[in-house]
């Protein structure tokens, strides 16, 4: 790649309603860091252009994007940022939420970022989450996750997809953080893993 040799990158993981772009967002807002998520890139999408136009023929027919569309999609979008200043991988790191989803990708984008941390918000009181997910459903009146059928299944996907790419992972990479307790509570313990990270790689 043209830009520099790989993004220094932390991954921000967590099951639905963990908080990870919560999290993910107050990381990107100090200095030295850049948050982005999958959702940022998709909702930038240009729908007239070509790849505006291969996504809208997937999502209109309620299929899954290919993960070769979705990195090619991710790269031109972070080229995009760099390019007008808005990300700047010399002085940042880049936290990603949302992206990679599996293994392959993670194998995709390899390539192009060195993941220097893998942050998991995780919790085994699954019922926690399902509550704080209603709760943000009615302030949000996102429909999606009122319904707990809807909500479990997303859970078993996600563990499934997140099992795999933690084996995939350096163990000496990834840090756990219990995502039950309150947001400030999270953060802390958040912040605590990033600082002790950036003392062993220059930010």
């Amino acid at each position: 790649m043209d830009k520099i040799d790989r993004y220094r990158t932390i991954l921000m993981f967590g099951a639905p309603g963990s908080g990870k772009g919560t999290q993910g967002q107050i990381l990107g807002d100090l200095p030295g860091f850049y948050h982005l998520s999958c959702g940022d890139v998709f909702r930038a999408l240009n729908h007239r252009s070509e790849l505006g136009q291969i996504f809208l023929k997937y999502s209109s027919e309620g299929r899954l994007v290919p993960d070769e569309f979705t990195i090619r999609l991710w790269l031109e979008h972070i080229h995009t940022l760099v390019d007008t200043g808005v990300f700047n991988p010399d002085e940042e790191v880049l936290v990603l939420d949302g992206i990679p989803r599996n293994v392959h990708q993670s194998q995709m984008m390899e390539e192009y970022i060195e993941v220097i941390l893998l942050v998991c918000l995780d919790t085994e009181e699954q019922d926690k989450l399902i509550e704080r997910m209603r709760r943000r459903a009615l302030h949000e009146n996102r429909l999606d996750d009122a319904n707990e059928t809807v909500i479990r299944a997303r859970f078993d996907e996600y563990a499934k997809e997140t099992e795999a790419i933690l084996q995939y992972y350096p163990t000496d990479r990834i840090r756990k953080v219990d995502a039950s307790r309150s947001p400030i509570e999270v953060l802390s313990d958040v912040i605590g893993v990033v600082r002790f990270a950036s003392a062993e790689v220059t930010v």
